[in-house]
């Protein structure tokens, strides 16, 4: 690698990525939608835009010879053609500039929610298939997305996915801050009998697993065409581990408890009433969130030891002190 693009470098795995290639020394350039003041402070350039714009992408990736693309639209609720516009046609828009410019390798930033089955999974690999059905519009259009990239995979063109589970750290605009603040409203509750298990990654290890992945495919290739689950490598018990960041940030412990059957139901409500009349709130319970609350949901990282030599860099003990810091200093 030597100049390297990353679309959605300024979002949280993003900058964590652009801060490590950085620290290589490599070329890297940023697009996004926004001005990111940190990113440039690193060296990288940055371009405002849209990856729904073909045009702008393709002349934006010239003579780049990786390209990460983290860029997607995230979260449990929204309009499908939102979804759809970014994650699936955005996705196109790169294969697109990288057959257009030559660019011979992709790293796409995935999600384990694209084998969510509405199912325990325990240890799962990465021969489980997609779903028939998915309970929300991102995992849906994420899959569609880790499809075309991985069937784009050819000897001229190498590709690969990256599965990241609840990524979190210091800087987190999503899982922690919303966690928090629920917390301090006393506003969850434990979905289920709390014993569920789940996969989480350090924001430090994703970017981590994202540059072995590129090592890979520059040199021996057995990455290409391929999915990667990644994570801290050993699961935690979900509510343990929020109750654990409670503790220690002065928020109440969480002792309510609501079955999974009437969590599931009441997301099943909610959507159908915001659907008819606030489609552009977020419900505070769907189905989707019932599931991932209750269930059990953590994969082996066997294939990423194996193809990418990956190993977490930082463990949950590091990881946590480093997050209280970050929050104390806010």
């Amino acid at each position: 690698m030597k100049k390297v693009l990353v679309t959605g470098g300024g979002g949280f795995v993003g900058m964590a990525l652009v801060k490590a290639l950085r620290a290589r020394g490599l070329d890297c350039y940023v697009i996004g939608r926004n001005h990111y003041p940190e990113a440039e402070k690193l060296g990288a350039v940055c371009i405002r835009g849209d990856i729904r714009d073909r045009d702008f992408l393709t002349e934006c990736s010239r003579g780049v010879d990786t390209i990460f693309h983290v860029a997607s639209l995230t979260g449990i609720w929204g309009n499908w053609s939102d979804y759809y516009s970014v994650n699936v046609l955005g996705t196109e828009n790169v294969l697109y500039a990288c057959e257009k410019n030559s660019i011979t390798r992709l790293i796409y930033t995935s999600t384990p929610s694209v084998v969510f089955n509405k199912q325990d999974i325990c240890y799962g690999d990465e021969s489980l298939p997609y779903p028939d059905t998915f309970l929300c519009h991102y995992a849906h259009t994420k899959a569609l997305a880790e499809k075309m990239v991985l069937h784009a995979n050819e000897n001229s063109f190498l590709t690969c996915a990256i599965r990241p589970h609840l990524v979190w750290g210091p800087g987190d605009p999503h899982l922690i801050p919303r966690l928090l603040e629920r917390g301090r409203k006393r506003e969850l509750k434990i979905v289920g009998a709390g014993k569920n298990r789940v996969d989480i990654s350090y924001v430090d290890n994703v970017a981590h697993a994202h540059l072995l992945a590129a090592d890979n495919l520059a040199g021996p290739a057995t990455a290409a065409g391929k999915a990667y689950f990644v994570s801290q490598g050993e699961p935690v018990n979900l509510w343990q581990w929020i109750n654990e960041l409670f503790e220690k940030t002065g928020v109440p412990s969480l002792k309510g408890k609501v079955p999974f059957f009437v969590a599931y139901g009441v997301g099943m409500v909610l959507e159908k009433v915001h659907t008819i009349v606030a489609p552009e709130k977020e419900p505070r319970m769907t189905r989707f969130l019932a599931e991932q609350l209750a269930k059990s949901h953590y994969f082996s990282i066997a294939r990423a030891k194996e193809d990418l030599g990956y190993t977490p860099l930082v463990s949950n003990e590091e990881g946590m002190r480093r997050l209280l810091i970050w929050i104390r200093q806010l």
